[in-house]
């Protein structure tokens, strides 16, 4: 696993710019290298800031989008087309603006679909969805070059909040949520097995209501169970990309300016 590698950017423009400008950049070179690509989105303010500079950057352009398999590592557990999934807002950001493969839109189930309101059931049925795609590409999980996560004020990342007991789950890739103390309370998570199987993961934060959990997160001493932030690392690269207010209490050695 990697070591994480801090970049501060000045404001969540410019941060939303880079991360942008940064992920064309991955999928490029997956493309060149392989033919397609496996990219995670992220939620929130951030997430979709930077999936709308994806999509208005020129160097868009350049990818194949058609080629790209899209993944989300948690969602919220609500009907199709509601403005709280993660995945409605990802449509009007990016995937309605570029031209994506439906097939390869891997969004994770909602209460009104094939499972019902049966949020366990659900969170089984992304599980087979992943490992068939895996099964495809020779793996057991399926290829993520890169894997964006937001961090919350509570050092939670995807669905998993600290002290809960998602973050300690190693035998399971996919997993219900309950008891978000976010609302809405039911949603379905990566669990870190599978967030950490990722080449890359990002970490994307502004503000300074972060920067606490932040630099707790960044620690040497941090535990993934009560800063589950600290637990999500890729295999050959951890980046966390942060303005500079989220980055405001993390120590001048840690911190590379962009």
């Amino acid at each position: 696993m990697s070591k994480v590698e801090v970049i501060v950017h000045p404001d969540p423009e410019s941060l939303a710019a880079s991360v942008a400008a940064r992920l064309i950049t991955e999928i490029i070179d997956a493309q060149a290298a392989r033919g397609s690509a496996g990219v995670v989105l992220t939620g929130g303010g951030m997430g979709q800031r930077s999936q709308e500079a994806v999509a208005s950057n020129p160097a868009s352009r350049a990818v194949d989008w058609r080629l790209v398999d899209f993944y989300w590592g948690d969602e919220r557990f609500l009907p199709t087309g509601d403005p709280d999934r993660n995945e409605t807002q990802a449509q009007a950001a990016l995937l309605d603006r570029v031209s994506v493969d439906p097939a390869r839109v891997h969004a994770m189930p909602a209460s009104d679909g094939a499972w019902g309101n049966d949020v366990a059931a659900a969170a089984a049925g992304h599980a087979a969805e992943l490992a068939a795609v895996a099964e495809t590409q020779g793996r057991s999980t399926p290829l993520f070059d890169v894997l964006m996560l937001g961090v919350g004020p509570d050092a939670h990342v995807a669905s998993l909040f600290p002290g809960h007991a998602e973050t300690r789950i190693t035998n399971e890739l996919v997993v219900p949520v309950r008891q978000s103390p976010k609302p809405p309370p039911t949603r379905i998570s990566f669990t870190f097995p599978l967030i950490c199987s990722s080449t890359e993961v990002w970490l994307v934060a502004a503000g300074a209501e972060k920067a606490d959990a932040l630099a707790e997160a960044l620690a040497e001493t941090a535990n993934p169970t009560t800063h589950p932030a600290s637990g999500a690392v890729g295999e050959k690269r951890t980046l966390a990309l942060v303005d500079a207010a989220a980055a405001a209490k993390l120590p001048a050695s840690m911190r590379h300016d962009s």
